[in-house]
């Protein structure tokens, strides 16, 4: 017998109070290239794969946080893109398998003194409240779904604007100007934040994204992160708390040594738990499953048929990965289901529509007759 029958936005705040749900809440991020592929297999084009597989229980609602500068684009071709962003880096988009990808080129902030020229451009307006995503909130309401402000927390977006490597060397040579960037893009995100609930938007909840680690480790070391990222992530948690909000953190890579120091901040979810980076929800709900919702890490190169392989067996390996993994993560709640980063274009429609059934087998809940 299946418990109650609940909305998208009942299931997911059940997850997040430490209650138990009809069954796990899915949401699902996906490659354009993906949809692309599963279109020409048989999904209908006029219907997204959220609506489609029913992965829609979240929806993230944001706003423009850049600095605004003028994009200008020095070179455009089929594969390739040269152009200074809206944050002042010059960029080169590359055309490859996953859609686009970027590489940093430049940067128009690379001292204080470019800081102090350029702050102004961190001032809020109301230019960075999209009509698109207001439309896009009304809908995901009146269907009932869980909405989440979301953005980039402070680490990602700064090392966006100012390059990696120059970010890194300036938290250990001037960590009171890397506080000062920090500050001010968070400043920034709850500026919006106010702005769009001014508005009269009313969040679920909160999903920061910053990207701390790599394949093996995090990419600064949890001392670093705790006098330099912590006190910003802390501040975000806290102020939407103030308005009753749990806050979802997404990071990709192995930041498993930085999770204690993610529940000081106030995170109540991580996301997305990336299998290919080591982690695993059967080891981490015993450690952190009563503190922390754990969200993701189904493997998707399980979802993935190799050469020779029969389809029983693709299905058996899917089965196994989404049956372990879901058995173990949502034993007494505290469990959503995501792939572990994105769904690739290596996955077929008819392999990913399994993996869905068997969320639904094994995500769902039961009570005694």
């Amino acid at each position: 017998m299946t418990r109650e029958s609940l909305t998208s936005r009942e299931r997911v705040a059940r997850v997040l109070a430490g209650e138990i749900p009809d069954q796990v809440p899915m949401f699902d991020s996906y490659w354009i290239p993906t949809i692309e592929r599963w279109q020409r297999e048989g999904m209908p084009t006029g219907v997204s794969a959220h609506s489609f597989f029913g992965t829609e229980d979240i929806v993230r609602i944001g706003g423009d946080y850049s600095m605004q500068f003028p994009e200008r684009v020095l070179e455009e071709a089929t594969h390739s893109r040269l152009y200074w962003d809206t944050d002042g880096a010059l960029r080169r988009d590359l055309h490859v398998e996953e859609g686009w990808t970027s590489q940093w080129l430049e940067f128009t902030i690379k001292t204080r003194d470019d800081w102090a020229r350029y702050r102004e451009l961190m001032a809020f307006s109301p230019s960075r409240l999209p009509e698109s995503a207001i439309e896009s909130y009304r809908r995901a309401r009146a269907a009932d779904r869980f909405i989440c402000y979301t953005a980039h927390a402070c680490f990602h977006p700064t090392w966006m604007r100012i390059g990696m490597e120059q970010m890194l060397m300036l938290m250990l040579d001037d960590p009171d100007f890397i506080h000062t960037l920090f500050a001010d893009h968070v400043q920034l995100v709850i500026d919006i934040y106010e702005g769009f609930v001014e508005r009269g938007l009313a969040f679920d909840g909160a999903f920061m994204a910053d990207d701390l680690g790599y394949q093996v480790a995090p990419l600064i070391s949890p001392k670093l992160y705790r006098e330099l990222v912590y006190p910003h992530h802390k501040r975000l948690c806290d102020r939407f708390a103030e308005d009753g909000l749990k806050t979802i953190l997404h990071s990709d890579g192995n930041i498993t040594p930085l999770i204690p120091h993610f529940l000081d901040a106030g995170f109540a979810g991580l996301h997305p738990l990336e299998a290919k980076a080591g982690l695993d929800v059967r080891e981490l709900k015993p450690r952190y499953g009563r503190q922390l919702v754990l969200i993701g890490n189904i493997d998707v190169r399980k979802l993935v048929r190799s050469r020779g392989e029969s389809e029983a067996e693709l299905r058996a390996r899917i089965e196994a990965e989404i049956g372990e993994k879901i058995s173990a993560a949502k034993e007494g709640g505290g469990y959503i289901y995501h792939s572990d980063h994105s769904v690739p274009n290596d996955v077929s429609l008819e392999a990913y529509a399994y993996a869905i059934e068997m969320v639904k087998r094994y995500g769902a809940y039961r009570v005694s007759a």
